[in-house]
């Protein structure tokens, strides 16, 4: 199987973490997935994916319940907590609802952490397929800081493979297209040892092209390591660049300088991840963040200046938002399909220009068309230009504001843009001779 078939263009869903956390419900996940197939499918958005924690009965919030127990079958797999996801009653597990999303034309996703648990350990459950208990894979110095549930695994284990086979296996079963894998990727808990988890990652590769069902693999958190771009290429489809980003400046301020630098490892089935849009209605069920619900608490102009970095760097697309509480502007923000055009048919994006006030980028489009992004990172009014020589162009082009459909003029000089602070324009050029 390629790997790289499995996502051909960056993937767009919904995540359930920025607004419930480690609590969703099984009600949570169906509700947005209609919403999802009723208004939203047809711009491309298609995964609903289940964040952390839905094998524990007793997750309330963003904050983790430390040591406690969690629901799981008899070979040390992770199951749904029945309290929780009520068709997953009798070892039916995900199926039920994963039936469902597909019934809808959408696709559904899990979250793990990667490693064995911690219970199987200390019970010494078996391994599907083999005559060792978790006990005997285990890493037992590798472990989660934040997250007390798992060991990791000892990938020169005899069974440590088998493990993963056994855990893929069971999300083949359920109808599972989409695998986010946490506590993988990262440098910042093991600056000595970066990228310490390469050969489980290797490991869940192997699983899931033996499961028999293709599966998007995302792997989480960030930031990544750049050194091992082509090694994350080769295994996964889907890769955190950043820590987890919510809704301030300061965050997205500072994405602009890692998509530059990760822009070069873009290409089909390997797309480096900005992490989830925190757009619309967020943290319902999250006081480690925030005692209340809130809506998005970028301005507009930051949230455009978003969208359109994401989309122009070719980011999958997560949503964190509870899509059943969009308003009107959240819903207009992520049902663009000019600027969603570009997500899906453009190649070749890159940052040309940066100045105190002003970062430029460019890509192309399928169809012989360009694209070029202004970005404002002050807090006063700026009016950026760039020359058709430095975009590589000659001739005479339209111009074409994708966030207001609508044409601008015609130029054969250079392009120029009015841009609000923290703000950003967003311009298709069409060659008309």
């Amino acid at each position: 199987m390629d790997k790289n078939k499995v996502a051909l263009t960056p993937p767009m869903g919904w995540n359930s973490w920025d607004c419930y956390g480690a609590s969703v419900t099984e009600e949570q996940l169906i509700g947005n997935a209609e919403y999802m197939a009723k208004y939203l499918k047809r711009y491309g958005w298609e995964y609903i994916v289940c964040d952390i924690q839905w094998y524990e009965p007793k997750a309330k919030s963003t904050e983790y319940n430390h040591f406690y127990p969690l629901e799981m079958d008899e070979y040390s797999r992770l199951i749904p907590a029945v309290n929780r996801f009520p068709s997953s009653r009798n070892g039916a597990g995900f199926k039920p609802i994963a039936d469902y999303i597909h019934s809808l034309g959408l696709k559904f996703g899990i979250h793990i952490m990667r490693g064995v648990p911690r219970q199987a350990v200390h019970a010494g459950t078996p391994i599907k397929g083999t005559n060792v208990t978790a006990r005997d894979i285990a890493h037992s110095y590798s472990i989660c800081p934040w997250n007390t549930d798992m060991y990791g695994v000892n990938p020169d284990a005899e069974g440590a493979q088998e493990y993963y086979n056994s855990l893929f296996e069971l999300y083949a079963a359920w109808g599972v297209d989409f695998v986010k894998v946490d506590d993988i990727c990262n440098t910042e808990f093991s600056p000595s040892n970066p990228y310490s988890a390469k050969r489980e990652i290797e490991m869940i590769r192997r699983a899931i092209d033996n499961c028999g069902r293709p599966m998007v693999l995302s792997l989480s958190p960030g930031p990544a390591v750049i050194e091992e771009a082509e090694h994350l290429s080769k295994h996964a489809n889907m890769w955190r660049i950043s820590k987890d980003v919510w809704d301030n400046w300061e965050q997205i301020y500072e994405m602009f300088e890692k998509c530059n630098q990760w822009s070069p490892y873009v290409r089909e089935g390997c797309w480096p991840d900005c992490d989830m849009l925190p757009l619309g209605r967020i943290c319902i069920n999250t006081p480690g963040y925030d005692q209340n619900a809130r809506y998005c608490r970028l301005t507009k102009d930051e949230q455009i200046t978003m969208m359109t970095l994401w989309c122009i760097f070719r980011s999958p697309l997560m949503i964190g938002g509870e899509l059943r509480d969009n308003d009107e502007w959240t819903f207009n923000l992520l049902t663009n399909h000019e600027v969603l055009g570009l997500l899906k048919h453009s190649y070749g994006a890159r940052q040309i220009m940066r100045t105190g006030d002003t970062i430029v980028w460019t890509s192309n489009g399928i169809d012989g068309s360009k694209y070029v992004a202004f970005f404002n990172i002050s807090f006063a009014f700026t009016n950026p230009s760039i020359s058709l020589s430095r975009l590589g162009l000659r001739g005479t082009y339209k111009v074409r504001n994708l966030w207001k459909h609508e044409d601008t003029g015609v130029v054969s000089d250079y392009v120029s843009a009015n841009v609000n602070p923290h703000g950003a324009v967003l311009y298709k050029l069409t060659k008309i001779d």
